[in-house]
């Protein structure tokens, strides 16, 4: 049976987001997924992404890396969704992309696969579960089987978060990725090969 076929698709700002994707990108091949790593295009005017030194240098660093097309979800047998929280939801930018969808959802292109999300913010209660449930809405409509975690292995009552994967950036928003969320990322990746695997069967 050929690979699983798993895309990444996720909105970062500053790189938190954009390291988490990468994680899972890792982890989905060791899972034995073909993998796409997309990044969904900005949508912030240059004056605000020059007015923060982080995003500034994110944007430029990842600038010329692939960006996500519907394709890219029609090609998925299992696609994971990444986006900081914006006031306990989606980025505009994953929105938006979302939002260019309908073609595809109208032909019952999206259904049947699996999805799941993963998030940062730079509070602890910063609405990272409101933004994956607000993400969810969206599958929900797809006709999509969503992937959560659960509590489907001891290391998430470390990472904590049922819903999917989640990272507190902390206050000064830099806030490094830690083993806690590298094994919780693992986690998600082989779960959702695993189950994107069984519903192709």
């Amino acid at each position: 049976m050929a690979d699983v076929k798993l895309s990444i698709i996720y909105y970062s700002s500053t790189g938190t987001v954009h390291g988490m994707a990468e994680r899972l990108r890792e982890a989905g091949e060791k899972a034995g997924a073909e993998v796409r790593l997309r990044q969904v295009a900005e949508l912030a005017p240059a004056e605000a992404i020059a007015s923060n030194a982080a995003w500034s240098q994110h944007f430029d660093r990842t600038k010329n890396e692939p960006r996500a097309t519907a394709d890219d979800v029609v090609w998925a047998d299992a696609v994971l969704f990444g986006t900081p929280t914006r006031y306990g939801n989606v980025t505009s930018q994953l929105k938006q992309f979302l939002d260019t969808l309908g073609p595809q959802w109208a032909q019952g292109q999206l259904a049947n696969k699996a999805y799941a999300g993963f998030t940062a913010s730079m509070t602890e209660h910063g609405g990272q579960e409101s933004t994956l449930l607000a993400l969810y809405n969206t599958i929900y409509h797809f006709g999509g089987v969503v992937v959560a975690p659960g509590y489907t292995d001891p290391l998430k009552f470390a990472d904590g978060n049922p819903y999917g994967v989640s990272h507190v950036t902390g206050g000064s928003n830099d806030g490094p990725l830690t083993e806690v969320q590298f094994a919780a990322l693992d986690h998600l990746a082989r779960r959702i090969v695993s189950i994107a695997g069984r519903l192709r069967a």
